[in-house]
């Protein structure tokens, strides 16, 4: 029978404070934490020497409580991508967010606005990103609706070569810059201005090159908003694969990276430059073999446990190929393999849609063999789609 008021899928995780890693069930999404806990520090030293600010990709990890520990770690704030994920952030506690996206439906406009006021009110902020001329006037009808005194801060989305959302000309961000003031409700705040294939350039020299030409086009926009009179009070972006560039830039003041706090397997695959801090493996999914054949084994987490839009898993200190199982089994080859029952630890290629898959984060203090859970993270915007 099913324990009450215990969401399926988490009966196996109570208890759990304690005990052993290896009480943790398999699969199961889980933390190291000492390797986090580096990562973080590492990260936030590096923004301070800079003097730049930090504002994470909370959609990353979609935790209130980790949000929380990187703000107080000297993050100003954390990056969302939906409204969803900023109104359930916002719900457990986290008062400082910016929503890089843009939005149009004029229902979540309105909880945009609700929203903004309630943080307002409690000593927060919010921010929001727009690309369009009807965007700007959609925002403020939303904020003029409500009839309140709050204030929310806009950046103008410039396209810096990724070729997603964004205007592509300085000219038209001069536009929306003119437009948002005539808005008292808006505030011009800077531009965003983020590149994310840049993030995954293999190379320094790849990651450099794709980044001076996302400096070009964020130096014409800020000389042809100083032009105006409409200096860019801040120029926001970074992702962990370049964000060393952006700080060393002269021109950025704010960094989104987000992934640096786990590193997945595919971040993995990127040449650090020598002026960046190098970060670690801190987000494994814990897997059992199941079954042993003469030509290969099988563990018991198939695609329903991680992503596979940015590669399939590694799997962690041991000399196997993990490969497609399907749902709920990965094959793994190699010279040696594990023996039935063995426990065995994969990095996610992407970790954002592998947390998303997952309720709750295991954290582990001492190590993935001897380790001890010292607590349970949820994942509050999990399925935050909207």
């Amino acid at each position: 029978m099913k324990s009450p008021n215990v969401e399926p899928g988490l009966i196996g995780l109570i208890g759990l404070i304690g005990q052993s890693v290896s009480a943790v069930d398999t699969p199961a999404l889980v933390l190291d934490l000492d390797a986090m806990e580096r990562n973080l520090a590492r990260m936030a030293e590096f923004a301070r020497r800079h003097g730049v600010r930090l504002r994470p990709h909370a959609k990353m990890h979609k935790s209130a409580a980790l949000a929380l520990k990187q703000m107080q770690a000297g993050a100003v704030g954390v990056c969302v991508q939906k409204t969803s994920e900023a109104l359930a952030l916002a719900a457990a506690g986290v008062n400082d967010i910016y929503i890089s996206n843009e939005v149009i439906a004029p229902h979540k406009l309105q909880q945009v606005a609700a929203l903004a006021h309630a943080l307002h009110s409690q000593g927060g902020r919010l921010a929001i990103a727009v690309d369009s001329l009807p965007g700007v006037q959609a925002l403020a009808e939303a904020c003029q609706s409500l009839n309140t005194a709050s204030v929310i801060d806009v950046f103008i989305e410039l396209d810096v070569g990724h070729g997603r959302c964004g205007v592509g000309s300085a000219d038209a961000v001069v536009a929306l810059a003119r437009a948002l003031a005539q808005h008292s409700g808006l505030r011009f705040a800077g531009l965003q201005a983020y590149h994310g294939r840049a993030q995954h350039g293999r190379t320094p020299a790849e990651r450099q090159a794709a980044f001076d030409q996302v400096l070009a086009r964020v130096k014409a926009a800020r000389a042809a908003l100083e032009q105006a009179g409409l200096p860019a009070a801040l120029i926001t972006g970074a992702g962990t694969g370049t964000f060393a560039l952006e700080a060393a830039s002269g021109v950025y003041g704010e960094l989104q990276a987000g992934s640096y706090l786990f590193m997945d397997a595919d971040y993995a695959q990127n040449m650090p430059a020598p002026d960046q801090p190098e970060f670690e493996h801190a987000l494994f999914i814990k897997t059992q073999v199941m079954s042993v054949s003469a030509t290969h084994a099988v563990c018991d987490a198939g695609h329903k446990s991680h992503a596979i839009d940015s590669g399939l898993p590694t799997v962690w200190a041991r000399d196997l190929h993990y490969g497609n199982g399907g749902d709920e089994h990965g094959i793994l080859r190699g010279e040696t393999l594990p023996a039935l029952g063995d426990t065995l630890w994969l990095v996610p290629g992407h970790c954002d849609p592998t947390v998303n898959l997952h309720a709750q984060l295991v954290g582990v203090r001492g190590g993935l063999s001897q380790g001890v859970v010292e607590s349970l993270f949820n994942v509050d915007a999990r399925g935050c789609l909207t």
